[in-house]
């Protein structure tokens, strides 16, 4: 892990809120991909980003057993979190932290140099109040897919709306507009992220089940770095866990 800390006054940590229950996939960060559980490969790829610390948040001690056995650190938090970030912020609260960066714990291929522009992001533009992630992707990979989170962007590089509906939609069918496919992985400053877990979910967060339209709908910005491309797999299924490990096989990692 490289230190910039004696550039930054304050510690950026990543969060990765793990989670035993899943209705599609329980005891997921716990499933083996190629020899070693989900959780530590992206454990381990948040150790190699410029990040100070990185910590694993969980309601499980299955999932703090296996992280402690395998040298990485743990906070056990409560099992009546509403959300990942609800968890993220109970286990990041007493520290000195500047950024918090918020890694599910089911991307077990998250780009490390993509994290790490996140980061450099939040640092050199302390306008920005949250960040995250978008990547340009064909219309037609995913305009019509609920489960692909798309973001509109203003010129200025700041989010106008996330929707799982296919935004801008095409009126006529031969539109230049961008689809921008969001990547769940967010860069908060630490009392922008204390603020967000206070506000109350809106009308907006309750329609699209987007927990990241409660900080627009509340006038928190979040500005959007645009990766050249997503090489990681979210894991939500046994197949993805199946595709996960042909990806990893192909790409000799």
């Amino acid at each position: 892990m490289n230190n910039i800390s004696s550039v930054y006054s304050k510690k950026i940590v990543v969060c990765i809120p793990a989670r035993y229950a899943s209705t599609r996939f329980p005891g997921k960060p716990l499933a083996e991909l190629d020899g070693k559980p989900i959780i530590q490969w992206t454990y381990d790829r948040a150790c190699r980003t410029i990040a100070d610390k990185v910590v694993v948040a969980t309601d499980d001690k299955r999932i703090m057993e296996t992280v402690e056995g395998f040298g990485g650190n743990c906070v056990m938090t409560s099992t009546e979190h509403f959300s990942g970030t609800d968890r993220v912020w109970e286990a990041v609260r007493r520290e000195d932290a500047g950024i918090i960066i918020n890694i599910q714990g089911d991307e077990p291929l998250v780009n490390i140099d993509t994290v790490n522009n996140l980061i450099l992001s939040m640092k050199e533009n302390p306008e920005n109040e949250i960040g995250t992630v978008a990547v340009r992707i064909k219309r037609e990979t995913i305009g019509k897919d609920p489960n692909a989170v798309k973001v509109v962007i203003n010129n200025e590089g700041y989010a106008l709306y996330f929707s799982r509906s296919e935004i801008p939609y095409d009126r006529t069918g031969d539109s230049l507009s961008r689809l921008y496919l969001h990547l769940g992985i967010y860069a908060y400053r630490y009392d922008i992220l204390k603020k967000f877990i206070s506000l109350e979910p809106g009308i907006l967060e309750g329609c699209e089940k987007l927990e990241q339209l409660r900080a627009l709908e509340n006038g928190i910005n979040i500005y959007t770095i645009i990766a050249d491309g997503y090489n990681g797999i979210g894991i939500d299924t046994p197949e993805d866990l199946s595709n996960a490990e042909q990806f990893i096989k192909k790409m000799n990692y």
